[in-house]
């Protein structure tokens, strides 16, 4: 008999980065629940607010028939998107910084609009019984991994699909990031085409698709297996404190929890979403 979905551990590419950074920081955005709500936290800022708006954006495209896709402007379909944002609940302090993202989103999406690439070939929805994608990475251990992949592009002479994660920051993903290899394990398990490429599209800079080699499947499940196992034993041992006592990491979601943040509503995951003053 499996184990229980709900009891167990369940990790993805954000919440292992959380940890990677500082263990503190893991809790607080990933395991506390506030004991009013029920919810877990999450604080929004300008960037934050940019890339969710851009992704559900580019997201809503997968369902649609190829022919359909760019029948209605990219532009336009933002315009719905972006009331969720708006103002306080996209961590705006005015108009004008407002105003400076939202232009920001709308070249992206002209610059997709323009040059649509893989946007324009069929793709591969992952379809999931809790509404994320997920899969069971150690029954044994009970660690769940699960995560969204941006766009799983279909190619119908190989009957392949190739991940494509968007890029909305103006950094560039690190070589040793965990999000190719946590992807890759996903894609292998949530879904049955043979994945043949990886890239990362950055809309925000002139390189656009950058093609990455695909990590070894092995050693990305023992990558991904050995960190989830560490967060798992931290968990039951209660060892999630800070190593620096404070850092840049947990420090706002400590400010939270001593009130100087600001509620300004609930996600779709029922998370509550906080602002912070500077």
């Amino acid at each position: 008999m499996k184990p229980d979905k709900y009891s167990a551990v369940w990790v993805s590419h954000s919440s292992i980065s959380d940890y990677l950074k500082c263990p503190r920081s893991y809790f607080l955005r990933n395991v506390y629940k506030d004991p009013k709500t029920g919810h877990k936290r999450t604080i929004m800022t300008p960037p934050l607010a940019l890339g969710q708006a851009v992704h559900e954006v580019i997201e809503s495209l997968a369902t649609l028939p190829v022919e359909e896709r760019l029948k209605i402007s990219l532009v336009k379909r933002l315009d719905p998107v972006w009331l969720k944002v708006t103002g306080k609940k996209g961590g705006f302090r005015n108009y004008t910084i407002e105003s400076e993202y939202r232009q920001r989103a709308v070249q992206m999406l002209m610059n997709l609009q323009e040059d649509p690439g893989p946007l324009l070939k069929k793709a591969i929805k992952i379809k999931s019984d809790m509404g994320l994608p997920h899969y069971w990475l150690s029954e044994k251990e009970g660690i769940i991994l699960c995560g969204k992949i941006d766009w799983l592009s279909y190619d119908e002479e190989t009957d392949s699909v190739h991940i494509i994660d968007f890029k909305t920051g103006k950094h560039e993903e690190k070589e040793d990031s965990l999000q190719l290899p946590i992807y890759l394990l996903l894609a292998e398990n949530t879904q049955t085409k043979h994945i043949t490429g990886a890239a990362y599209w950055y809309l925000n800079r002139d390189e656009g698709i950058v093609e990455k080699k695909l990590p070894d499947a092995k050693e990305s499940y023992k990558k991904v297996l050995d960190i989830a196992k560490e967060i798992k034993k931290a968990r039951q041992k209660n060892e999630l404190a800070c190593p620096h006592g404070g850092c840049n990491s947990c420090r706002p979601y400590e400010r939270i929890l001593k009130g100087e943040g600001e509620f300004v509503g609930t996600s779709d995951t029922r998370q509550d979403i906080y602002i912070l003053q500077d």
